[in-house]
């Protein structure tokens, strides 16, 4: 026997229990449904030195924000998540913990979602399960040697977890950076592999990168006012990492600060053959295109401070300095170089088998 409700939502992360927030506010009959618990992706796949890569005082939802100390500092997992269950209980969310969803189906003028151990007929649905479905394993990563370990981002801790010896880091966005220079600061060898990424200063002219972000309407950018979706989805994340100025790490991440701690840099991974893993002679363009997008939104930054006369109240444009690009090796025998991991931090793809409901792309995004 199926529960008739007004609206399932499928996710007790962040977005899910801001929609409940809505919907109790409106007086609409709804539940929150989660295979795990509140934050559950917070709390079991994420690495153990994580922060935000948002200040405090940009977290916000719909009638909750953060108000306490540090509200120039960035959260750690277990922080957001103690923060996400005071929002759930203030809001009186209708949770449902603990019940994988396997369907959702259209049913007359509605749909079925079933779940563990229930199931409820809905007159809407609201997918609420977060952009990181599952890994991108590239095709090649089936041709690497048995002998040396796989790691996807989401399944990296700590470096203890990692057998001994050096670690190949596939993808240089915001999660590969920040395990390489993890690694690296805890004396391993590493070999970062770039492709496509985005270098931005964590501050500029006295501002935290995200108060730029916001004050010039780059996060009012909504999906349906962009021509490419799925190119704008996929835009790699920043390089930046949750870090105060007096952070004794320094409060820069990028591919200087980490070639600065001896992280040898090769271009984008092209292929494994056993233990032997080829890159492409591209680093030099992936480094250009990356400080010119750098170079486009710096200079709208200026632009926003020239029209809105706010030159008094920032600090002088002195922008990051020009990344070195080393020569790289195209052809790595990682048996040899002693290398036993490799991290892959390449992304995630759409994943939801559950939905019986054709609303998905041809790269399985929702549409």
């Amino acid at each position: 026997m199926s529960n008739t409700i007004d609206t399932v939502v499928i996710g007790a992360g962040h977005a899910g229990l801001a929609v409940s927030h809505l919907l109790g506010r409106a007086g609409r009959d709804h539940v929150v449904v989660d295979r795990g618990r509140i934050a559950e992706s917070w709390r079991s796949e994420r690495w153990d030195s994580l922060r935000l890569l948002t200040p405090r005082w940009m977290t916000r939802l719909p009638g909750w924000r953060y108000t306490g100390l540090g509200q120039e500092g960035f959260m750690p997992s277990g922080e957001l998540v103690q923060h996400l269950e005071r929002y759930a209980a203030t809001s009186g969310a209708p949770l449902e913990l603990g019940r994988e969803v396997f369907q959702v189906a259209p049913v007359g003028k509605g749909y079925r979602v079933v779940a563990d151990s229930a199931s409820w007929l809905a007159r809407n649905v609201v997918v609420a399960t977060g952009p990181t479905g599952r890994p991108h394993v590239p095709a090649t990563a089936h041709e690497l040697d048995p002998g040396i370990d796989l790691v996807p981002a989401l399944r990296y801790r700590n470096p203890d977890q990692l057998r001994p010896g050096g670690v190949l880091v596939v993808g240089a966005s915001a999660s590969g950076v920040q395990i390489a220079d993890e690694l690296a600061r805890a004396g391993r060898r590493v070999v970062l592999a770039v492709g496509r990424h985005t270098r931005m200063p964590r501050h500029y002219r006295g501002m935290d990168l995200h108060w730029w972000l916001e004050c010039t309407g780059r996060q009012a950018t909504t999906i349906d006012t962009v021509t490419d979706p799925h190119r704008v989805r996929s835009e790699p994340s920043l390089q930046l990492a949750g870090r105060a100025p007096n952070d004794p790490r320094g409060e820069v991440l990028d591919l200087a600060t980490l070639q600065a701690l001896g992280v040898e840099l090769t271009g984008r991974l092209q292929s494994f053959a056993g233990p032997v893993a080829t890159f492409a002679d591209d680093l030099a363009g992936s480094v250009g295109d990356s400080a010119r997008r750098q170079a486009r939104f710096l200079d709208l930054v200026d632009d926003h401070v020239a029209r809105c006369h706010l030159g008094t109240e920032v600090g002088p444009a002195d922008r990051p300095g020009p990344v070195p690009v080393p020569m790289t090796r195209q052809r790595i025998d990682l048996r040899a170089d002693s290398i036993g991991t490799v991290v892959l931090a390449t992304g995630y793809a759409p994943h939801h088998p559950w939905l019986k409901v054709p609303v998905t792309d041809r790269y399985g995004a929702i549409r």
